[in-house]
């Protein structure tokens, strides 16, 4: 795994050994960003279940003002803390252990970008979804990363565009007006 654009661009990330987890790939991670190139920086950018933190630290390397990562594992947290050492990262970040819906129901910060990769097999992702929109901001978008397509509404998201690559759906959300 290694980040595929910006500042960073071709750094190899420490990854998580075993099939047990499951990291964006570079693939995905790349046609996001170039989805959302011209909104990515200067922006605060939101990695929920953040992993190895690798979406994060594209973000980052990309030109993101600020990045807050979350994950409840303290396995992914000790990685991801790796991976930002290994890249001698300085940019604005803030590493959060603990609980997302406890992040997002409790956050007085408003993110520009907002990525949601949870556990597939989870209804936390749809629990996060449905309560991320207190933290969006006015212009913001929301991301959610699935294995199958979206076909729920949400209120206060409204869903305008879904991506499929291999076996990963992207669906894009804006906040209602």
């Amino acid at each position: 795994m290694r980040i595929v654009g910006g500042k960073y661009k071709s750094r190899v990330l420490f990854e998580f050994k075993g099939s047990d987890i499951r990291p964006t790939s570079d693939k995905v991670r790349e046609s996001f960003f170039n989805i959302v190139q011209g909104s990515i920086y200067g922006a605060k950018f939101l990695d929920l279940f953040s992993g190895t933190g690798a979406m994060g630290i594209e973000a980052l390397s990309r030109g993101a003002k600020h990045v807050t990562f979350n994950d409840l594992s303290v396995d992914s947290i000790n990685l991801l803390k790796k991976n930002l050492q290994r890249l001698n990262v300085t940019e604005d970040y803030r590493v959060v252990k603990g609980n997302a819906l406890y992040l997002l129901e409790n956050s007085t910060d408003l993110y520009d970008i907002i990525y949601i990769d949870p556990p597939y097999k989870s209804e936390v992702g749809l629990k996060a979804l449905s309560i991320v929109g207190r933290v969006v901001s006015e212009n913001g978008i929301v991301v959610f990363e699935n294995e199958k397509p979206f076909e729920s509404e949400i209120d206060g998201l409204i869903k305008y565009d879904e991506r499929k690559y291999g076996r990963v759906y992207l669906t894009f959300f804006k906040k209602e007006q």
